[in-house]
């Protein structure tokens, strides 16, 4: 899906420790990340990599809404909120263009 949206997909992770050590090494421009991950949440991944000298542009995703995390969206360093159901390349390319 985003090959497709034009996106060069550098690396995967399973878990937030896991997209952590990705982004470090591979230091992608954007980073897609689930806020339900099985360690630690995206959240806490997206507020570490926000620290980082360079840091990506985050954009959560998530099967629940946003409405659903209370604040916590809006309080958050990643820059944008995108629901699974309304995933594609092109809803990623808009929020990264808007910037």
């Amino acid at each position: 899906m985003l090959e497709d949206g034009g996106f060069q997909v550098v690396a995967e992770a399973v878990d937030g420790a896991g997209a952590l050590a990705a982004a470090r090494q591979y230091r992608p421009q954007l980073v897609l990340l689930d806020v339900q991950l099985p360690d630690i949440d995206g959240f806490a991944v997206a507020e570490a990599l926000a620290l980082d000298a360079f840091p990506p542009f985050v954009v959560l995703t998530s099967s629940r809404s946003s409405s659903e995390y209370g604040s916590r969206v809006g309080r958050s360093p990643a820059r944008g909120f995108v629901p699974k159901a309304d995933l594609s390349g092109s809803a990623l390319a808009e929020l990264f263009e808007a910037g």
